[in-house]
Order: structure tokens, then C-alpha cells, then sequence
């Protein structure tokens, strides 16, 4: 099949698992436990960052991370036992679920509150200053690669609402107060399409 582009929709279908890290000179190896079907070559968003298999085994994929990828994002935090959002590359004729998500991080937020219930969870999120003028309320946005949309945005801050099924089937349910999160701006606000 044609690929679409290296694109995404922000639905993930899949967790992996850190189950090893490595360094590689500069950059760092990541192996990640999963049951979803790559193979040598192809594209995968995780934590909402494109990245490239490099390797397949029985139960595992490899991917590596140059060091622009490890300091932009939160992929150079991870440790052993991480729990990551994975998605496939977009194929032709696929259909669009979310939103288009290119899985190129624009910048890291911070978790700066938590509230809701059992069933439901409104995170609050501080967005680095050069993405704001992107953050509006009702936009899309990609955090940590799951397509959600904005809630509420205020100042140097916006939330987003989860649902049950997105905090059982993302790691974004196990997020905690002063996590690092990936943001990716919607693309068609970047460029004043909204």
C-alpha cells in the first residue's frame, strides 16, 4: 500500500512498552514491546513523535532517536517499563478519525493540574510561549500524540477533557502534576486556516 505522507490522525490504537533503552554514540536505541504489526522501514508516531522501525522481533520493534528528537521532546526521559502511544502512518484511502497529525513535536507543556472523576479528567497543560497564539478554544491539538480538543485556553495555559476510553487506552490516564508532555499545534491553526 502507499503511505500517506508520514501523516497520523491522533487515534491511538496501541501501548507499547519501554522494555530497553540504549545509548548509540549521541543518539539512544529504544526497544518497545508491542503486538501491533511493523516491520523495517516503517513510520510509527510515538508519544506523537515520527519515527522509524528499524528493526522487528517477535514481539518488539526498535527505533532511534537523534539528539534534536531526545531535547525537544519527552521521548529522552523515558526509562525501562514506560507506557508510549503508538500509531501507524496514515495509508491511502484510511480513514480520518482525529485530525491530521504530522509528528512533528512544536514543544513540550507542563502538567500544572488534574481534576475531574472516576469517568472523566480535565488536565491542564502550560504551553511553551511560542505555541499560544496557536492554542484556541475549541482548536485540535495533539499531546502526546492523541488528537483532543481544547477546552479551555487562558493565558499561558489550556486544558483538555478526557474521556474514559481515552484515559484507559493512552498514557495520558497516568499522567501526573508537572509531567512533561509533547504538543503538536493543529496545522491548519498554524497556518490560519481556522
Amino acid at each position: 500500500m502507499i503511505e500517506f505522507l508520514r501523516m497520523f490522525t491522533g487515534i491511538i490504537r496501541k501501548i507499547g512498552i519501554v522494555s530497553k533503552v540504549k545509548k548509540s554514540g549521541q543518539n539512544r536505541i529504544l526497544k518497545i514491546k508491542s503486538d501491533i504489526k511493523y516491520k523495517a522501514g516503517d513510520s510509527i508516531s510515538i508519544n506523537g513523535v515520527c519515527a522509524t522501525v528499524f528493526k522487528k522481533s517477535i514481539e518488539s520493534f526498535f527505533v532511534e532517536l537523534m539528539p534534536e528528537t531526545l531535547k525537544r521532546t519527552n521521548l529522552g526521559a523515558l526509562k525501562t517499563g514506560n507506557k508510549l502511544n503508538l500509531e501507524q502512518s496514515l495509508k491511502f484511502g484510511d480513514k480520518i478519525d482525529g485530525h491530521f497529525v504530522l509528528g512533528h513535536i512544536d514543544g513540550t507543556g507542563i502538567v500544572k493540574s488534574i481534576s475531574g472523576a472516576k469517568n472523566h479528567k480535565v488536565i491542564k497543560i502550560r504551553a511553551p510561549r511560542p505555541l499560544r497564539k496557536f492554542i484556541v478554544f475549541k482548536g485540535s491539538i495533539s499531546i502526546n500524540g492523541v488528537s483532543l480538543t481544547i477546552s479551555k485556553a487562558r493565558g499561558t495555559t489550556f486544558e483538555v477533557s478526557l474521556i474514559p476510553y481515552t484515559l484507559k487506552n493512552t498514557n495520558l490516564g497516568d499522567l501526573k502534576i508537572n509531567d512533561k508532555v509533547n504538543i503538536e499545534i493543529d496545522t491548519l491553526a498554524r497556518y490560519g486556516k481556522i
